[in-house]
């Protein structure tokens, strides 16, 4: 019998970020003989049952994969479909979030939206501003390379205006230039729907990530299912290069 995600004790290791790419919305919905967009309505069910479980569980961070650069491709009336479920979530659920402490961000080139949708994501993320909960982060007409090609532009201008040499270019510099810059990098990323690749999302702050993949289609993807996760996350040894013995010296430093 599987006791409920309220009364699961918490581990000792959890993750301070965690990622989501949350596929299987379509699937969902063909396997109930339903239109695509019956699933993405259950989708966002599943969005707000795991921003509070992930607040439960003391997640820092949460960043949710909601729309690619490359989902542009997909059929006219289902970009709009998912371009409306976005602006309702920001004009209609931002007082919940901001109830529940919060902070919103949103990362993406917003340049491909509408005016009206551009002015509304300006407006949810200052009016959730100062909040101190959980800092929850959409990715919305979001790609890896895009992340990195517009950090690169960065560079190049500080570059030409003499406020940087090459010397100066590193790691570091790269990673504060990028959409996610400011925060922890994600710990442990998770796939729902059974794919397995990370699909062009963030790549850069991938690097030391863990990767959890899961053949639950989103709409399915409970606090159970996430809870999971995080048991997964717990098993895992992060060496970061480092050997299992020099992660044990250290233990006893």
């Amino acid at each position: 019998m599987t006791s409920s995600p309220e009364l699961r004790p918490a581990s000792k290791k959890r993750p301070r970020h965690v990622a989501i790419i949350m596929d299987g919305n379509g699937r969902w919905a063909h396997k109930r003989f339903l239109p695509r967009i019956a699933g993405h309505r259950a989708g966002v069910d599943a969005f707000q049952k795991i921003v509070k479980q992930a607040i439960k569980r003391d997640v820092e961070v949460l960043t949710l994969f909601a729309f690619s650069s490359e989902n542009w491709r997909r059929p006219p009336y289902e970009v709009s479909y998912l371009l409306d479920i976005f602006l309702n979530m920001l004009e209609n659920e931002i007082q919940k979030l901001h109830e529940q402490g919060i902070q919103l961000r949103i990362i993406g080139d917003r340049s491909l939206f509408n005016e009206r949708l551009q002015a509304q994501i300006v407006k949810a993320q200052d009016f959730t501003a100062k909040n101190t909960g959980l800092k929850l982060v959409i990715a919305a007409s979001y790609g890896g390379q895009w992340d990195l090609t517009q950090a690169m532009k960065k560079i190049g201008q500080d570059l030409e205006a003499g406020h940087l040499t090459n010397e100066q270019i590193t790691a570091s510099l790269i990673t504060s230039k990028l959409s996610l810059g400011d925060l922890p990098p994600p710990d442990l990323f998770i796939r729902t729907g059974g794919e397995q690749r990370i699909s062009n999302f963030l790549l850069w702050d991938l690097a030391y990530t863990e990767l959890y993949f899961t053949e639950v289609l989103w709409p399915d993807f409970n606090e159970v299912e996430l809870d999971h996760a995080l048991d997964f996350f717990a098993g895992r040894e992060r060496r970061f290069g480092r050997t299992s013995e020099q992660l044990e010296e250290s233990s006893y430093a």
